[in-house]
């Protein structure tokens, strides 16, 4: 079968901008470990230690953007990890660094945001939630930061409120005739810190790659509690699977609420006599001088550990129920993250990479037939695609325990990429199922995995 069966072309990514990140040899976009990819509905960007390529692949004119992020020569700081955030109009390129930091740009390059998360190496940025509809009470929108040992929770309209503010006063600049330049000193604090949640997840050791999959119940002592907590999993060297309750620890216990408004004003107090007595004249603490958040509770219920097995990568499902681990022995393990068991095993991946997508697989659909007819969301199995670089094959399969829908040949330096979620409204007019596209680094097309079988 050709290969135009499974996949539709799209466009390309061809640019002359590229040449800085490699582009021109052969495997230049899967044989360097330092080029991270961030894929967005039209747009792509590409990043490798120093500098951010964003460019449109559907239409040949479409802008092409270079970002350098001024980052610390003192401490080697680099670019290691990079996402899009997408709220309905304001559209913004996101890098983690090696230092911790979090850094907002602007499709114009500007950067928007500054903010330290915990003075360690990023080496993951998720962007995903659960909209409110027939099988979700609630909503939840969250960008989860992965670090060595840590995870980072950001709440969605946390961040939607600074870029809201950020937008609205681009807008009344763009009208100002002097406009006020802020120093690099100023971001991070005319928006404010962003509030977040860090936990530790490095009970079994540091993990390579960790996720929060969602709200879990609350302990069986704690049924009254109005706390919220989270499942985080976590995949590692020393336990290729382990999973914790994490707890936003805001309420304790009453003396520990009580202590935590006391304490602190007690000490402003003293701090605002002692410095009308002397009249000091000493300056704030430098935001580079800030301590780090503590961590917040986070009580391990599971692991797995299966030596000389190693966890490399880890994918969620859309809901967050499953999640697809890859390990060092070429193997993909399907993971419940409810009942946290293993539900399906594949063998003889090594190098896999895996994402979640959506395939009309359903062949009694009511109306099916009808020129007209758009199909909803009940039309829709989940699958989960395999890209397997050994073989040079890309793989579907039905969820949970369905059969492979299909299996075919992929071009060498290709790589699979799956658009950012996108924050906002659950109200549409027609269904968007979970699509994959297929990067071919070599040729720079961009193709998209057909969803119908047929």
């Amino acid at each position: 079968m050709s290969k135009r069966a499974h996949t539709t072309e799209l466009g390309s990514i061809a640019c002359e901008e590229l040449g800085e990140l490699g582009a021109g040899k052969e495997g230049w976009l899967v044989d360097n470990p330092s080029l991270l990819c961030a894929l967005d509905t039209h747009s792509l960007a590409l990043a490798n230690r120093s500098v951010i390529v964003v460019l449109g692949w559907a239409e040949p004119d479409s802008t092409r953007l270079k970002i350098r992020p001024e980052l610390s020569p003192i401490a080697a700081e680099f670019v290691t990890a990079i996402e899009w955030l997408v709220f309905d109009e304001i559209r913004v390129v996101v890098a983690g660094t090696s230092s911790g930091s979090l850094l907002f740009f602007s499709l114009a390059g500007d950067l928007i945001h500054k903010q330290m998360v915990y003075p360690a190496r990023i080496i993951r940025l998720r962007v995903r939630g659960t909209k409110r509809d027939l099988s979700h009470e609630t909503s939840s929108e969250e960008v989860c930061v992965v670090m060595p040992g840590i995870v980072a929770r950001f709440d969605g309209s946390d961040i939607q409120n600074m870029l809201h503010q950020w937008f609205q006063e681009s807008q009344s600049q763009f009208w100002d005739p002097k406009p006020r330049k802020r120093s690099s000193d100023d971001f991070g604090r005319s928006y404010g810190k962003l509030p977040y949640q860090l936990w530790s997840v490095s009970k079994y050791g540091t993990c390579a790659d960790a996720a929060i999959t969602g709200i879990m119940p609350p302990p069986l002592m704690e049924i009254q509690s109005n706390e919220h907590y989270y499942c985080g999993i976590a995949v590692g060297e020393d336990a290729v699977i382990s999973a914790f309750r994490l707890s936003e620890d805001k309420n304790r216990s009453l003396v520990g609420a009580i202590l935590s408004k006391v304490v602190p004003a007690t000490f402003s107090t003293i701090a605002s006599l002692s410095k009308m007595i002397w009249r000091s004249d000493q300056t704030s603490p430098r935001k580079s001088d800030e301590k780090p958040q503590p961590f917040a509770r986070a009580s391990p219920l599971t692991c797995l550990k299966d030596f000389p097995r190693k966890g490399e990568k880890l994918t969620l499902s859309p809901s967050g129920t499953l999640a697809a681990i890859t390990d060092s022995l070429g193997r993909i393990l399907l993971l419940d993250t409810q009942a946290l068991v293993i539900v399906r095993l594949w063998k003889g991946y090594r190098d896999a990479s895996c994402l979640f997508m959506e395939m009309l697989a359903k062949k009694d659909t009511a109306a099916s037939g009808s020129r007209y007819y758009e199909p909803t969301k009940s039309d829709y199995c989940l699958c989960l695609a395999i890209h397997a670089p050994r073989k040079g094959i890309v793989e579907i399969w039905q969820m949970r325990t369905g059969p492979r829908l299909r299996s075919f040949q992929c071009a060498k330096g290709s790589k699979l990429l799956q658009p950012t979620y996108r924050f906002g409204s659950s109200i549409a007019s027609t269904y968007v199922p979970l699509e994959v596209f297929l990067l071919n680094g070599d040729s720079g097309q961009i193709s998209v995995l057909n969803r119908t079988l047929n």
